[in-house]
């Protein structure tokens, strides 16, 4: 990936000793204690440390919108549910689909339909006994309550059916290899039937089945959990506490995990070197999220191609990199990073940097002499969004910056036509583009879609994820999105941790992060 040469062998060297010791602890082993063992080895000790049970972690992570699964709007939301909550299948570091609930799933042999086979003997948080019947009653919920931010990915459910106890069969209405992956997010959280009763509740007391209960939460300051003993995986997990705080202002990071006010912190690249210079460790991971630049092209002067074509080839997308985001990222034109399967490197470089041609395509737009737009921000101090619009007012395309009003979601109201924002991958590529690109799709601001892109994403979820053709089949979705759609994606994300020496086994997950076999050396 395009980051600067220093950080590249870092990032790189970070990622694969990490990945490495995840792939050894995915079976059962212990990351921290594999780690351990090895450093002990290189130093020619005899010394092992031996992981421990017992402490509360605080980590300095975004409390979530709400904590209903089913009414989030916020991708982000998703780490902090899957402390309280278990999907029904999960996650490997990696983003492929492995066991949760279910602990197996097999397809008919046309693909329209899917059962699940659910563990013996687990109850939510609350007592109430995990069964078919639970998850029925979610998967229905998630497709046809109104509030329902995932209805839009669950409408090819046609019926939900309950087989026995611990089986449950999904008919859809097409062939569709993608529901594992769609599961392993919030769309597949599933809530205790007791605590439905009154839906209202969820936003601020969740009742799961997932590693940790809530005990206490007050909204914009803190939520305390406690381990779960009846979780499937309780053995994995090594914390008695978690603490949920939002992170600190970068200036005070150093001084949280110094007071032990924390014990990890999500931090911005800013702060890297700052957090290592002062002792601290940084787990750098390159995960899916991807910046972008949101567009309604249903609004002047977006509608027309030629403007949005122009924007792109105006920003300088390594330039954004080296200097907004300190070396760290790769450039973007699609929503998916370079790796990953719905990637189409035939996408590189779609709109170069090329202020030349960004004028041209004015001129043909008619707007020779210049046009003045308008690029919501969240924060008044933005460095990203004031060097696109410093790039912006080079090829005439004068750019006011406008801050969000705190708490208001442009998803739903729809207050800003151009706005700086991330998106937040979702655990099906296809879902993933759904929500980008389809005219029910969140983040798609004009609800407008091209003809041919549901037949293109329709033929990718007709085949299994171990097809050859589905690479192919997928990448070709992608393509006729980006290509027709006026989102400008600008560069891949990097994410953070500073953490203290005392945390140990944190590894690192391309999306949804999870805190199996994370321990504390008190």
């Amino acid at each position: 990936m395009a980051i600067a040469s220093s950080r590249r062998h870092l990032l790189v060297v970070v990622l694969v000793l990490s990945l490495f010791a995840a792939a050894c602890g995915g079976g059962g082993e212990n990351v921290g204690a594999a780690a351990s063992e090895d450093d002990s080895e290189a130093n020619g000790s005899e010394t092992t440390v031996e992981p421990t049970r017992g402490g509360t972690l605080t980590w300095g992570w975004a409390l979530p919108s709400t904590w209903d699964p089913t009414a989030s709007a916020v991708g982000n939301d998703s780490h902090a549910l899957a402390l309280v909550y278990e999907p029904l299948v999960q996650q490997d570091a990696e983003g492929n689909a492995r066991p949760g609930l279910a602990e197996s799933w097999e397809y008919n042999d046309a693909g329209d339909e899917i059962t699940f086979h659910l563990r013996e003997g687990l109850t939510f948080h609350d007592g109430t006994t995990v069964d078919a019947e639970s998850v029925k009653t979610n998967i229905l919920r998630g497709r046809d309550d109104e509030r329902s931010t995932v209805a839009a990915q669950l409408a090819v459910v046609e019926d939900v059916v309950v087989e026995s106890p611990t089986e449950v069969r999904l008919v859809l209405d097409q062939p569709d290899y993608q529901i594992p992956l769609l599961l392993s997010g919030k769309t597949g959280m599933i809530v205790s039937p007791a605590a439905l009763e009154d839906p209202e509740a969820l936003a601020t007391a969740p009742v799961g089945a997932g590693p940790f209960a809530l005990d206490t939460y007050v909204p914009s300051s803190q939520a305390e959990l406690s381990a779960f003993e009846g979780y499937w995986n309780a053995e994995h997990i090594l914390l008695d506490g978690f603490v949920l705080k939002p992170t600190p202002d970068p200036a005070v990071a150093a001084a949280g995990l110094q007071s032990d006010q924390y014990d990890v912190i999500s931090i911005p690249a800013a702060q890297v070197d700052a957090l290592e210079s002062a002792g601290f460790d940084v787990l750098i991971t390159e995960v899916l999220p991807v910046r972008v630049l949101d567009v309604n092209d249903s609004r002047e002067p977006f509608d027309d191609p030629l403007v949005t074509q122009a924007i792109s080839h105006a920003i300088d997308r390594q330039a954004l990199i080296d200097i907004a985001n300190f070396g760290y990222g790769s450039p973007l034109w699609q929503p998916f990073p370079e790796g990953y399967v719905a990637h189409d490197p035939e996408l590189d470089e779609l709109y170069p940097y090329d202020p030349d041609r960004a004028r041209e395509l004015l001129a043909d737009a008619g707007y020779a002499d210049g046009i003045d737009i308008e690029l919501a921000v969240s924060t008044d101090n933005d460095p990203l969004a004031e060097i696109v619009q410093q790039q912006l007012n080079e090829v005439g395309i004068n750019t006011e910056l406008v801050v969000t009003t705190p708490g208001v979601n442009n998803y739903v109201t729809l207050d800003h036509a151009f706005v700086v924002d991330q998106f937040n991958a979702r655990q099906s590529p296809i879902q993933s583009l759904e929500v980008l690109f389809g005219p029910e799709g969140l983040m798609n601001l004009g609800h407008s879609s091209p003809d041919d892109l549901q037949p293109a994403i329709d033929a990718a979820r007709a085949l299994p994820l171990d097809d050859p053709d589905y690479p192919e089949a997928l990448q070709h979705a992608t393509a006729t999105a980006v290509t027709q759609m006026p989102n400008v994606f600008l560069f891949s994300v990097t994410r953070f941790f500073a953490h203290t020496a005392e945390v140990q086994g944190l590894a690192p997950h391309i999306d949804t992060w999870r805190w199996e076999d994370v321990w504390l050396d008190q």
